[in-house]
């Protein structure tokens, strides 16, 4: 019999249907109704894509043109042409309903479908009906020959759509959806795909497998089956072309034969030199050159194992036979049935429970594993497997050491198998596989988003996109290349070098002399994909050796601290890309300064940091090791870089406050200049303010004639005088000292400037030697005082210098500052003085809102 496996694919409940079609290239099923409406349902996601309201009366007929983007519906049939026949075919009882024409020229056959319940088959040349079908319990509506399978569909009022074998008119099944009568059916050329039309709705389903019934062996021969035909294509004819990724092969093909049964399935054994033809529940296996017939016998499947003399099929649901040299050998039941089998290394049964494995020897169980699996790949070498399921794929470890184990221990033994037979190290990829075949230790597969992949050490690299579904044949070696073919038994090629998959089983299996044996075969434009998958491996020392692309060498040098490498690959990006991608240059450098800092390659850093221009960076470090050389370098380069919070942080650091309180005028930060002026340099106070006047004054004027000036209005600055006073102390008493005076210099924030420049006289300042020879600082009295160091200064000598201030014996009197009760007097007299214009008018002015609003 004929096993088409057959899936509903659409239900879709609607008004009665009078006909149906499809589409040829979008998954779109039409369908016009009793009621006038015509509707296009997309039959893989169940989505009603449009409706049309024709008419009020039945709409009898419609078909998609899709050159033209149209549908054409029609409520009324017409007769075009003669009004005289050909001739008539007289054989039915009652009145015809339906024909259909046989489109396949190799028989001139119509058929017919009547009130009688019968289905006639005729053949128009002789006149002469060929067959009768009967089966039907009431009238028969719509028949017809499907374009590509080898079966005739009729429908009938019973609610019924039947499927017969179109050669020896064999009933091969019986569908019933409870839907009522069924009205149409149509079929399309190139699709599985069929679709009905009931009384309450339509349905879509898939007859068979789409994927093409085709095989290659390892020299490049390719058989097929076209219908019952079997012919043969040679890739060795085409060795002198030029041949293009994805582009059609023209190939040169040779009729075989026909076969016995109707092939759904082909393949060759391990050597090539037989193929064995299933389908129709039957096998015949023929020598691949010639098609002569060495076996056969039924089988609901068939698989070869690693043996070329060897292979197994599947009987039922519980049996299984195992065959060698076309004889059987042995037959066995499997633990909780049969639901599958797969071939290769061990024998694999799929099962209720899961996925078993059997050797072939002895058909002893190896291990139970709990896994729905799909398909099952083996290596060649038989160490590694694919097992796919419906979601992903799992690529396990074989062990066959642990089998001969276990044969000496039966401790290792269980209800499941041998343990540690399979490990999952390699793991699961979460990818759907259509095909697939090894290569070495590299699985090549297709997935269900049209891509060409193929996986290796934990990495997926994608060979191809492609543009329609593609099914594997078989890698030829010699060519470096992969071929494919399509459902319209086209083949195609893609590039893929035996070297690279080489190199990568030979990292895989840690065989590192053949690897470098290898390594110089691979062109230059592949070893970067050879280098990130050393990298994934682990292997970066390699990866650096044997990657070509610059970026990811130097990438590889930072992982691994080669700061030498990664200096010179720097370098030489600074002058390739500096004028096009200069952030990309700066970035490398940054990162290479980051590495030297970890390395404690302070100088490399300062080098890298520069290239780089990351000032705050360089701050960082100039401060860290108290380079202040470098600080007041760094300060003047980055004004001239722009960086103004760099540059006045470096002025800041290194006590240049008047370059600090410039660099704030010259940015326009006029207010905080002036705040700055008054803390650190009150003597240009005066002139920064002015010029804040000036600058609010183009905007705010009643808010620039607010602000007071200190050469005016010094009453309102309180200590401003002993401000000035200490800004000239400071510039006569702060030297640079030597770390060893920390403990003896107080800090900052301890300090009150103002107690310690009371009474200063620029001529003579108390001042305090301490330290050597070598390194000298003078520290005054107050400052010796407010560190509360009991350090006694050592006794020096006096000597004359004109540029150092005289040094004052400690035991004598420094003048004392003015009692604060003097100070206050003083200004309440500044206060009694002030003069008001009593012109001014004060109400409604609140000089914080006004300078909020501003």
């Amino acid at each position: 019999p004929l096993r088409l496996d057959i899936k509903r694919k659409l239900n879709a409940r609607s008004d009665r249907v009078k006909c149906v079609d499809l589409h040829p290239t979008e998954p779109w099923m039409l369908v016009s109704l009793y009621n006038g409406n015509v509707h296009i349902w997309n039959h893989e996601t169940q989505v009603l894509v449009k409706s049309f309201e024709i008419c009020d009366l039945p709409v009898r007929a419609t078909r998609f043109v899709p050159r033209k983007n149209w549908v054409i519906t029609g409520s009324v049939v017409w007769q075009l042409g003669s009004a005289t026949p050909n001739f008539t075919l007289t054989g039915h009882d009652k009145g015809v309903n339906c024909v259909d024409y046989y489109s396949g020229g190799d028989k001139p056959y119509l058929i017919s479908g009547a009130d009688d319940r019968l289905t006639k088959i005729w053949d128009y040349q002789n006149k002469t009906c060929v067959q009768t079908l009967e089966g039907h319990s009431q009238n028969i509506v719509c028949v017809s020959f499907h374009p590509e399978l080898p079966i005739i569909m009729t429908g009938s009022e019973d609610g019924t759509i039947k499927i017969w074998h179109a050669n020896t008119y064999r009933l091969e099944t019986t569908l019933n959806y409870g839907m009522e009568r069924v009205w149409c059916i149509s079929a399309m050329k190139g699709s599985n795909n069929i679709a009905l039309g009931y009384d309450e709705g339509s349905i879509m389903i898939k007859l068979g497998r789409e994927e093409p019934a085709m095989s290659m062996d390892g020299s490049g021969k390719i058989i097929w089956a076209k219908h019952s035909e079997i012919q043969q294509a040679n890739l060795k004819a085409m060795a002198d072309q030029d041949l293009k990724d994805g582009e059609r092969l023209q190939l040169s093909v040779k009729d075989m034969g026909s076969c016995e049964v109707y092939p759904q399935t082909l393949k060759h054994n391990a050597n090539g030199r037989f193929v064995v033809v299933c389908g129709d529940g039957e096998y015949i296996i023929y020598t691949a050159m010639a098609l002569r017939n060495k076996a056969f016998g039924s089988a609901l499947e068939f698989t070869w194992a690693q043996d070329s003399s060897e292979y197994a099929v599947r009987e039922s649901g519980t049996s299984v036979k195992l065959f060698k040299n076309f004889k059987e050998r042995k037959s066995f039941k499997p633990d909780f049935g049969a639901e599958g089998i797969f071939g290769g290394h061990l024998l694999g049964v799929r099962t209720s429970q899961g996925l078993a494995f059997y050797d072939w020897e002895h058909l002893e169980l190896v291990r139970r594993i709990e896994i729905n699996p799909k398909n099952v790949f083996w290596s060649d070498n038989g160490d590694l497997v694919c097992i796919t399921a419906d979601e992903s794929f799992y690529i396990l470890k074989y062990d066959q050491s642990k089998i001969e184990e276990s044969k000496e221990n039966t401790d290792l033994v269980t209800e499941d198998g041998i343990t540690d037979a399979f490990s999952d190290d390699i793991g699961e990829v979460e990818e759907v596989v259509k095909t697939g075949l090894w290569v070495g230790d590299c699985f090549i597969y297709t997935n269900a988003v049209n891509r060409l992949n193929y996986y290796v050490g934990g990495e997926i690299v994608t060979i191809a996109h492609l543009d329609r579904v593609l099914y594997l044949l078989g890698y030829i070696p010699s060519d470096n290349r992969l071929y494919l073919g399509d459902k319209e038994l086209n083949v195609v090629s893609y590039s893929l070098l035996l070297s690279v998959l080489e190199y990568q089983t030979a990292v895989m299996r840690e065989d590192f002399e053949t690897a470098d044996k290898v390594l110089p075969s691979i062109p230059k434009e592949q070893r970067t994909r050879v280098a990130h998958f050393l990298e994934k491996q682990g292997f970066k020392p390699q990866a650096m050796a044997v990657t070509s692309d610059s970026e990811h060498k130097f990438e590889l040098a930072l992982g691994l601290g080669d700061l030498k490498i990664a200096y010179q690959l720097a370098q030489e990006a600074q002058v390739i890309i500096s004028t096009l991608v200069p952030m990309t240059a700066e970035q490398k450098w940054k990162q290479l300064a980051e590495l030297a800092t970890r390395k404690c390659e302070f100088g490399l850093a300062q080098e890298c940091l520069r290239q780089a221009q990351d000032f705050g960076g360089l701050l960082l470090l100039a401060t860290s090791a108290g380079n202040s050389t470098m600080v007041k370098s760094l300060a003047d380069n980055a004004k001239a870089g722009g960086k103004n919070n760099v540059a006045f942080l470096s002025y800041f650091v290194t006590g240049q406050t008047d370059k600090c309180l410039e660099l704030l005028i010259s940015t326009n930060r006029l207010p905080e200049a002036a705040f700055f002026a008054r803390t650190y340099l009150p003597s240009q106070v005066s002139r920064v303010v002015q010029l804040w006047k000036v600058n609010l004054g183009e905007s705010n004027k009643k808010a620039a004639d607010a602000l007071a000036d200190p050469a005016k209005y010094e009453n309102l600055f309180p200590n401003l005088a002993e401000s000035l006073v200490a800004e000239k102390y400071l510039a006569a008493t702060e030297e640079r000292r030597p770390a060893s005076h920390y403990p003896v210099t107080p800090v900052n924030d301890e300090r009150n400037v103002l107690e310690e420049s009371a009474g200063f006289d620029p001529v003579s300042i108390p001042l305090i030697k301490v330290g050597d020879d070598e390194k000298v600082c003078f520290l005054t009295q107050a400052v010796l005082k407010m560190s509360g160091s009991t350090i006694s200064p050592p006794a020096i000598e006096q000597e004359e210098e004109e540029d150092c201030p005289k040094v004052i014996p400690q035991d004598e009197q420094v003048p004392q500052a003015p009692s604060s009760l003097d100070e206050y007097d003083d200004l309440e007299l500044d206060i009694e003085n002030l003069e008001l214009d009593d012109d001014i008018d004060t109400s409604g002015v609140n000089l914080d809102d006004e300078l909020l609003e501003d």
